[in-house]
């Protein structure tokens, strides 16, 4: 899939999430990340040499009438870009699926595999850059390039969507674009990003207003630091889902 064609494979040919999230599985879009995912499911890590690593973009995960949206930054080498499932089989997925259990969120604290039996409760999970990056630093080509596919999700969501909860600045810069492309207000100056911040955007369509919270990331380095703790994560995900009244 060259990179002129992807945006209209990501729209108008992907009716359902179901489209959608098979399309991003075959993007080929960024020669940079689809060298890295590959070489990362060549070599592997000593403690996975019996995996089948995914090596591809990581789609999405979640129902299709999702009320919240839990945004990310990008699948991470040996989590998701070896599961092939987002925040899955890594620590930050540990932090996050077991406070997201803790609200009510999902119906386990663990992911470990695609077929572990995990079940998301009236939440979608995502991230603007589809494919691991090298040091979990993707370039602001990568993200604009991987753009439309979270425009395309958005799109399909949309009416269902009550709130988002950011991971990280980055994040939180990619989405709020998004967000008034698809019809709500953001406010002026642009809300700033930070844990535990939460604006309400008017909407210019149908469907209401969209409650946006911002978290720090689930990383190693916020969660084994102290910056990010359960009881912190545990509160952001709780407003948001009265927000979005699950």
């Amino acid at each position: 899939m060259s990179a002129p064609d992807w945006p209209r494979h990501a729209g108008p040919a992907a009716p359902t999430l179901a489209d959608l999230d098979a399309r991003v599985t075959e993007c080929r879009a960024c020669p940079r990340l689809v060298e890295w995912r590959e070489k990362v499911a060549r070599e592997k890590r000593a403690a996975f040499r019996d995996w089948e690593y995914w090596g591809r973009p990581v789609p999405g995960l979640g129902p299709p009438d999702a009320r919240l949206l839990v945004v990310g930054l990008a699948p991470a080498a040996h989590g998701g870009n070896r599961t092939g499932r987002i925040f899955t089989g890594d620590h930050s997925g540990d932090v996050l699926y077991a406070a997201m259990h803790a609200v009510g969120l999902t119906n386990q604290p663990t992911a470990v595999h695609r077929d572990d039996g995990l079940r998301l409760i009236g939440t979608r999970i995502t991230a603007p850059v589809k494919c691991a990056p090298p040091e979990n630093k993707p370039t602001p080509t990568e993200r604009d390039t991987c753009r439309p596919w979270l425009d395309a999700e958005i799109e399909l969501v949309r009416r269902s969507l009550r709130a988002v909860v950011v991971l990280g600045g980055f994040g939180w810069q990619a989405l709020l674009p998004v967000l008034a492309d698809h019809g709500w207000t953001i406010p002026r100056p642009r809300p700033r990003f930070g844990h535990g911040a939460h604006v309400e955007l008017a909407s210019v369509r149908p469907g209401g207003s969209l409650h946006l919270f911002g978290s720090y990331h689930v990383s190693q380095q916020n969660t084994f630091t102290g910056k990010l703790t359960p009881a912190m994560l545990e509160e952001v995900l709780a407003a948001a889902a009265r927000a979005a009244r699950l």
